[in-house]
């Protein structure tokens, strides 16, 4: 007798049993897709790497200066990110190096090469991250509310990938977190895997939100959650970073769920 008549013939009821067990599972692994209800925090916490030794360059007046040359730089594989720094002016920042030796090497060697002029490194131990991530009260969440809405207001443009896989959206959370010290992956599709599930109603200051915007159950949207229903986010390439509203119709209908990269005190 095969192990499959062997089955049939002694357990009639095993195939029941399974399908019990199945139907008892679905639920929770629906939750998790839609933000973690059901999901034990404990069971699934992720954290991010502190990010390493930065290279900082330019202190450009007009934006579409530091986009030239960090698309330049992003050619040359470096995933570079601009920002609009406190006083007004666009730098760019690039590079993950574990140490200050090899940071500064490559600053050099791009500088003789004669794609950047001036530089300034970034150590990882004046980051954000590196001096509150433990922190009671959430100061390293404040500051990457603070940092997002640095941004509201002006252009985002990447070059080199299309807007369906969410880059201009992640580049806005990836610099956000990249800028506070942690090392966020690119993409928003990675960011939704890397981060730990949280339910909408537990959502904290910090946190990203992601949607489906194709017509799909696939993420290709995310932004940075900043308290009272509200998220900041790049709606689509060339548009201006605004905050939007999580109960609109549009985002509420498309809301696929939420992650969260820090200790809910962070």
């Amino acid at each position: 007798m095969t192990a499959q008549g062997f089955s049939a013939q002694f357990f009639p009821q095993a195939r029941w049993i399974l399908i019990v067990v199945i139907l008892g599972i679905l639920p929770g692994c629906g939750g998790i897709q839609q933000g973690g209800a059901g999901l034990p925090r404990a069971a699934s916490e992720k954290k991010l790497a502190m990010l390493g030794h930065t290279i900082q360059v330019g202190a450009f007046a007009k934006l579409d200066n530091a986009v030239r040359l960090m698309q330049k730089l992003d050619a040359l594989g470096l995933d570079a990110y601009y920002y609009r720094h406190a006083s007004g002016l666009y730098k760019v920042r690039f590079g993950d190096y574990p140490s200050r030796k090899e940071a500064q090497a490559r600053a050099v060697q791009l500088r003789k090469g004669g794609v950047i002029d001036a530089f300034y490194l970034v150590a990882p131990e004046d980051s954000a991250a590196a001096r509150y991530r433990h922190y009671r009260g959430g100061p390293l969440r404040k500051m990457l509310v603070n940092t997002a809405e640095g941004f509201i207001g002006i252009p985002y443009e990447w070059g080199g990938e299309s807007a369906e896989t969410g880059f201009d959206c992640s580049g806005l959370t990836m610099t956000t977190y990249k800028l506070n010290g942690l090392n966020l992956p690119r993409n928003s599709r990675a960011q939704f895997q890397a981060g730990t599930p949280v339910r909408r109603e537990d959502l904290a200051p910090g946190d990203l939100v992601f949607f489906a915007t194709n017509g799909d159950s696939e993420v290709s949207h995310v932004g940075i959650y900043t308290g009272n229903g509200s998220f900041i986010h790049a709606p689509k390439k060339g548009d201006t970073i605004r905050q939007s509203s999580l109960h609109s119709s549009y985002f509420d209908g498309c809301y696929v769920g939420a992650r969260t990269y820090l200790d809910k005190d962070g």
